[in-house]
């Protein structure tokens, strides 16, 4: 894997046993090893951090089916669409506003858009969004507190969570790594899920962006089902069952391709 962190011999026995039996649970491990779940819970969530594995509440899967891509291509991925969703996102959040900004690429596109707002408190776990936005003088960031993922400067875990949960604001822009066609939102990394999940719970307005391509990606963890959700910003929506739900639960659907033509 290009650029990747060199990994210890413990944790590439981890990786070996977890690619062998599709999962590992900390507390096996720690018997295993003969360590702390402390330590193995840090191996698992380096491991995770360079995508090698996908964490679960009390342990790690190994990846299957569409893995996580690492940062940058992801930002590169599907880069005209999540700047066409960015700008419809920010076209619903008024100025002298307060809203949540996730970890996401697309989300970050959100912020891109937000820069000629004014009188915007943007309260966010992206390290991206707060860098673009912390100099211009219209703006208060708010930046939770947290670990910090390498991979992509977001910042999860349970101190995020319960800084979120201080706020009660107008607006949330959030992402998925993937959108089942059931409804339900998912993403790769147990940490960030609470994260977004505490996010949805404590906005008045949900904003979903994600483009096309998540309809057709999988992800392990569960973040929540787009009922939750009440403007949903896709460049296009190519399945039915994803139009029903969204009908069926008074989901604003905006879709830029169509927009566009």
């Amino acid at each position: 894997m290009e650029n990747a962190v060199p990994l210890s011999p413990r944790q590439s026995d981890i990786l070996d046993i977890a690619k062998a039996e599709g999962r590992v649970l900390v507390e096996e491990l720690a018997l295993r090893f003969g360590v702390t779940p402390q330590t193995i819970r840090k191996d698992l969530n380096d491991l995770c951090e360079e995508r090698r594995l996908t964490r679960i509440h009390g342990g790690a899967l190994f990846p299957t089916g569409v893995e996580n891509m690492r940062y940058e291509a992801r930002r590169s991925l599907a880069a005209q669409e999540k700047l066409f969703i960015g700008r419809a996102a920010a076209e619903l959040i008024p100025n002298n506003a307060s809203l949540f900004i996730n970890i996401g690429t697309t989300t970050e596109a959100v912020g891109e858009a937000l820069i000629d707002h004014r009188e915007l408190m943007v309260i966010t776990n992206n390290i991206n969004v707060a860098n673009r936005l912390r100099v211009l003088p219209t703006m208060e960031v708010v930046i939770a507190g947290g670990v910090v993922r390498r991979s992509d400067g977001g910042i999860v875990g349970e101190a995020a969570v319960d800084f979120i949960r201080q706020f009660k604001v107008d607006y949330a822009v959030i992402g998925a790594s993937a959108i089942d066609r059931d409804g339900s939102l998912l993403d790769y990394d147990y940490r960030e899920v609470k994260v977004a999940q505490a996010i949805i719970a404590n906005a008045r307005h949900v904003i979903l962006v994600a483009d096309s391509s998540k309809f057709d990606r999988t992800a392990p963890v569960r973040i929540g089902h787009l009922s939750q959700v009440h403007s949903f910003i896709t460049d296009e929506i190519t399945h039915e069952e994803i139009v029903a739900i969204c009908a069926a639960h008074s989901v604003a659907v905006v879709e830029t391709m169509t927009e566009k033509i």
